[in-house]
């Protein structure tokens, strides 16, 4: 099987000066992934290497670069599921951590648990030697500046989620073994507590060796409503293609509750996709030592591998 992985940055609203950055992100972290498969390693170590790469960039709404809840902390959640055997690890309202989705697989593979929250969550952490960071090294001055523009009697803070950022990543390794992880700041000024789809199995990804993998970003709610990962393997299981399988899922969403949000998917032949109903979603993909990426809608450049690192190495 040839390796493929596929990463997006999140569906929304990216706006013009923060474009160069996103792209450069998902195309480091789609590198970085792939280099893991080439390798020989894991689906499941590929997908948390591209997360964890996007969560230390702070263009995206995860790890450093988080949006703040209510009380202008971060609260974060991740999830990862391998689709050798369906395990999954997944933690909420975490906070204090450089890299909720490596907390994620270790509640997969060291407990008998798949969902860890906020204090239980970070007890774990503890215990299993994760360096707890002051939580101010999360936080960008845009996070915060975001936050104060919500706190304003006439704000408008649905107008501000349209920018969100949820990362994730979708791989078929070498043995034909898929696996799929995502990892989120959530809503900005959401309420303290409050737990989106990211960390919900099923909505804000899934992964099975029958069928495939996606990932999920949006708006969190709604897709928990339609349990959007799993309704995309469904159509697969079905027969669609992965692109018809995330258009079909993604139009039900608008539908039926006027949600938004994008969607990557590979499928267990190592067929991929990326596809949203928001303005814009940062992606790439690594198929056939050639990487694809974009942002806009029908927006598709293509570089070689090697072409890719190189300019890597040259600053993109």
């Amino acid at each position: 099987m040839k390796p493929v992985i596929v990463v997006h940055g999140g569906a929304g609203r990216i706006f013009k000066e923060r474009e160069e950055g996103c792209r450069a992100g998902v195309v480091r972290a789609a590198l970085r992934g792939y280099g893991v498969l080439k390798r020989g390693g894991s689906a499941v170590d590929a997908v948390e290497e591209a997360v964890r790469s996007m969560e230390d960039d702070p263009h995206f709404n995860a790890g450093c670069g988080s949006v703040l809840n209510e009380k202008g902390e971060v609260e974060m959640d991740a999830i990862i599921m391998d689709g050798k055997n369906l395990d999954s690890g997944a933690v909420s309202a975490v906070k204090c951590v450089a890299n909720p989705i490596k907390l994620a697989r270790l509640v997969m593979e060291k407990t008998k648990h798949m969902l860890l929250t906020d204090h239980g969550a970070h007890l774990f952490a503890q215990a299993m030697g994760i360096p707890e960071i002051p939580g101010e090294k999360l936080i960008t001055e845009r996070s915060r500046e975001r936050w104060r523009k919500n706190l304003e009697p006439d704000s408008n803070p649905q107008e501000f989620q349209k920018d969100l950022g949820t990362v994730g990543a979708v791989a078929i390794d070498s043995e034909g073994n898929v696996a799929c992880a995502t990892s989120t700041g959530g809503l900005s000024n959401k309420l303290i507590g409050r737990v989106g789809d990211t960390a919900c199995i099923g909505s804000g990804g899934y992964a099975d060796n029958h069928s495939g993998a996606t990932s999920t970003t949006g708006h969190g709610e709604s897709i928990m409503k339609v349990v959007l990962a799993r309704l995309i393997l469904y159509h697969m299981e079905q027969g669609m293609s992965p692109e018809v399988a995330a258009d079909t899922a993604l139009d039900y969403m608008k539908t039926r509750v006027g949600g938004l949000g994008g969607v990557i998917v590979v499928n267990k032949a190592g067929e991929w996709a990326a596809r949203f109903s928001t303005k814009q979603m940062s992606w790439a993909t690594v198929k056939d030592d050639n990487l694809h990426y974009g942002i806009y809608a029908g927006e598709k450049h293509v570089k070689s591998v090697d072409e890719a690192l190189e300019s890597e190495r040259e600053g993109f």
